[in-house]
């Protein structure tokens, strides 16, 4: 059961005049290591933290979904069951919650769906990169599955809400949905996919995790940032693909050559070097490379909201996922043979980390890089932007005995220079630790 309480009772009653039938919860996560690789097929490395999202719910037979939200700046909202339509041009809150509900109805091909009324509640800040928004979904699934009397498996139930996300038209790769759903208290999890499956992992004694946020809001649904990087690792796959004579038509991931080819990530590493040019390539280039015609291009490659790029750098992006998804793995075999120095190697590689990002993924910021060099300043063996990137959150390694200078020197130096940053302070600079995955239950539980 969660601590944090669920929506009070009076606070469903005074919406909807009836007492909530049962609560779900779904928590936020932080990814320690592991960043843009999971929708290349590769394993990530999150927790999930004591933030969360919570809904109370009571089920009619009125066949309309009816949502209200805890904060006023979200607002209510219903749709009849059978007219479900996500609007991907405007990623309101209530489409995430949508979203969840459909991947359910269509999983099920539930006719009639339960009629439901919800009031959402949640902690976990939005657009902080600590996704709130797969929280949401996660949350909305686990509720439509028990308003309508079905049982999914855990795992299942993941695989179903990262693809219904897709609704919204965020490429995903599936990490959050899985670690909001198969985590456990007390370990982070090393989530690897095809077939989904999530191994507990370890952290060491001696140290904790220190979530601060820059304050830059990134929604990935809102912005093309994201889909033209999950676009350029398709394009560099298939260019790596044809290179070394493998059928490139069905190959979409970086993962998906190394596994055809059978070869460790160092020999990826050579390959793009050999084969991938460090200029960005033009629609032309890559048309000519594939041998592929434009319209082709446009129709099986390209993303709808990526039609207008013009240049690709696929020398950067194939380079950073290689490399991160080696140092996931380095992670995880440190935390399990917890040599001495782990702290400070585990800190060494979120850093190693944080520079691939900013420099060849380029999904950083100037306030997240800032923020990242006063965390290490103010003593942290390891600092990194966690989630998507362009904004949100960094996620920091802190020696248990730092913890307390640590806070103070970002806070005087990160928050209170700056008056609205000082204002958010509260909500952005905490201590986490691995939370509980999504569960239902009752007030009086």
């Amino acid at each position: 059961i969660p601590d944090h309480n669920p929506p009070h009772h009076q606070a469903f009653l005074s919406k909807h005049g009836e007492p909530a039938s049962f609560y779900a919860s779904a928590p936020g996560r932080v990814n320690l290591i592991g960043e843009h690789i999971d929708y290349c097929g590769y394993s990530v490395l999150p927790m999930a933290i004591e933030q969360n999202i919570l809904a109370a719910v009571s089920v009619n037979t009125s066949q309309t979904i009816q949502l209200a939200n805890t904060n006023g700046k979200y607002k209510d909202f219903a749709a009849s069951a059978d007219d479900l339509l996500v609007d991907r041009t405007d990623p309101q809150w209530h489409y995430y919650f949508l979203c969840g509900v459909r991947g359910i109805q269509e999983h099920f091909s539930l006719a009639p769906l339960a009629g439901m009324k919800c009031v959402v509640d949640g902690t976990i800040p939005a657009s902080s990169g600590l996704s709130s928004s797969s929280a949401l979904v996660c949350c909305a699934g686990l509720v439509t599955m028990e308003a309508n009397q079905k049982s999914l498996s855990k795992v299942t139930l993941a695989e179903i809400c990262a693809k219904c996300e897709r609704y919204i038209g965020t490429e995903g790769g599936g990490m959050d949905q899985s670690i909001s759903f198969l985590a456990e208290e007390g370990t982070a999890k090393l989530i690897e996919f095809n077939p989904l499956r999530a191994t507990d992992v370890k952290l060491p004694d001696g140290a904790v995790f220190v979530i601060a946020n820059c304050c830059v809001e990134m929604n990935k649904a809102a912005t093309s940032h994201f889909n033209i990087r999950v676009v350029e690792c398709r394009i560099a796959a298939k260019i790596l693909a044809k290179a070394k004579g493998l059928e490139m038509g069905r190959l979409q991931k970086l993962g998906e050559v190394q596994a055809e080819l059978g070869v460790s990530l160092e020999d990826m590493l050579v390959f793009v070097e050999d084969i991938l040019h460090p200029e960005p390539y033009s629609k032309d280039e890559i048309c000519k490379t594939l041998g592929i015609t434009p319209e082709q291009l446009c129709a099986d490659i390209l993303s709808t909201n990526t039609q207008h790029v013009t240049q690709f750098k696929l020398y950067q992006r194939a380079k950073h996922v290689y490399g991160e998804a080696s140092r996931v793995l380095q992670f995880k075999a440190v935390c399990d043979s917890a040599p001495s120095g782990a702290v400070l190697r585990l800190g060494e590689l979120m850093s190693q980390s944080h520079k691939s990002c900013r420099d060849l993924y380029e999904c950083s910021c100037p306030e997240l890089d800032q923020l990242v060099d006063i965390c290490l300043k103010a003593g942290a063996v390891g600092s990194r932007l966690t989630g998507a990137g362009w904004g949100g959150c960094t996620v920091s390694m802190v020696p248990s005995e730092k913890m307390d200078c640590f806070l103070r020197t970002v806070r005087e130096q990160y928050y209170m220079p700056d008056a609205r940053r000082a204002a958010l302070e509260k909500q952005s600079l905490f201590v986490t630790k691995p939370g509980q995955g999504a569960a239902i239950f009752t007030e009086d539980a």
